[in-house]
């Protein structure tokens, strides 16, 4: 076993946020698996081009042989699977690619990594780790006065999404508790930055803006989220990986609370200083509110208290500090926004908020 890990799913949003991280901050190679499905994208990953540290495999958690393949080539000391669809409207539009990803995925990955493991030496054995990255939407919803969500909270999903990211979660769990693998979860709550797919909230308002279109709002727009800046939780999953315990699970959050209705304007007033509208108005007179989705949770927000007290990790970016530099990034890549917002993309904009528009 050498200083090499294994990263699944990193051409994504926050997977490739890592593996570039990771590559600044360790001495360690990365082998990077992505299938490329709609939201991973190779250019997240062009400043990598050429370097050594960085092996992209094109392919499937669940092709066993493939995976079973670079384990036996590699001999990481570690895995990172970020590998999962992630949307909740794709989940309720096409719940069966979410299953075969993020439960059936994760069941084959699992049982070739426990495979793996189990032919290293004693000391390689206990020196291996297993790091499963999920969300908080596997908690379900909370009351406007509910405290924050505690790695103790009972598992109560409300979507196809979140429901799939909770049976990978209790798989995880199995295979430490049943085989002994040495596993982490980290439970996360809403990230943003960088490379962030435009379908969701933040990356969507500022393409959106930019373009004279309109900012789709759900319901009254109250819905209130923990938002952890990217970077911000890559950091965490290294130390995580570092100094873990293992079996447990760790919630990052951000402890950044804001009803999304808030974050949009917000974008909008930084958008107005930072790319003024040709006609001098607000960018938040283009704001639409559309008839909310189903099974749509009201309120996450994570206590990350555990993370900070037990492996001494807190975020270094206020929301104020981070959604500054989020938008700042998306206004000097318009390169790279164009090239993602083609095709099936714009395709699955139109049907989605075609239907919710009112």
């Amino acid at each position: 076993m050498n200083n090499k890990i294994i990263v699944t799913g990193g051409a994504g949003f926050i997977g490739a946020n890592f593996v570039l991280d990771w590559i600044d901050n360790c001495d360690a190679t990365v082998i990077n698996l992505d299938k490329l499905t709609y939201a991973g994208n190779l250019e997240n990953l062009a400043s990598l081009e050429g370097n050594p540290s960085h092996i992209f495999v094109h392919g499937d958690i669940g092709d066993r042989k493939l995976v079973q393949q670079l384990l036996v080539e590699h001999r990481p000391r570690a895995v990172v699977n970020f590998a999962a669809e992630s949307h909740v409207d794709r989940s309720i539009h096409g719940p069966e690619d979410f299953i075969q990803t993020n439960v059936v995925g994760t069941f084959h990955l699992l049982e070739e990594v426990r495979a793996y493991w189990n032919g290293l030496d004693d000391q390689e054995r206990s020196d291996f780790r297993f790091l499963h990255v999920s969300t908080d939407e596997v908690y379900g919803s909370l009351g406007k006065d509910d405290p924050a969500f505690k790695e103790t909270n009972r598992y109560e999903p409300n979507s196809p999404y979140s429901a799939s990211k909770a049976a990978s979660d209790h798989l995880v769990r199995a295979y430490h508790h049943t085989y002994g693998l040495p596993v982490l979860t980290t439970n996360c709550s809403n990230n943003y930055g960088p490379y962030h797919f435009p379908e969701k909230l933040i990356p969507l308002v500022i393409h959106n803006a930019l373009a004279g279109k309109p900012l789709p709002i759900y319901g009254d727009g109250q819905q209130i989220r923990d938002w952890l800046y990217v970077k911000d939780h890559c950091a965490a999953i290294r130390r995580v990986l570092e100094a873990g315990e293992v079996g447990e699970t760790y919630n990052v959050g951000g402890w950044n609370e804001k009803p999304n209705i808030e974050v949009v304007q917000t974008l909008c007033d930084i958008l107005d200083e930072l790319s003024p509208r040709d006609d001098g108005k607000s960018y938040r007179e283009q704001m639409i509110f559309v008839t909310d989705r189903p099974g749509h949770d009201r309120r996450y927000a994570i206590d990350a208290t555990r993370l900070e007290r037990e492996l001494g990790w807190k975020p270094a970016e206020t929301f104020e500090t981070g959604i500054r530099k989020t938008v700042q990034w998306y206004l000097d890549h318009q390169d790279w926004v164009q090239h993602v917002t083609s095709g099936e993309y714009r395709s699955w904009v139109a049907t989605n908020y075609a239907e919710r528009t009112k």
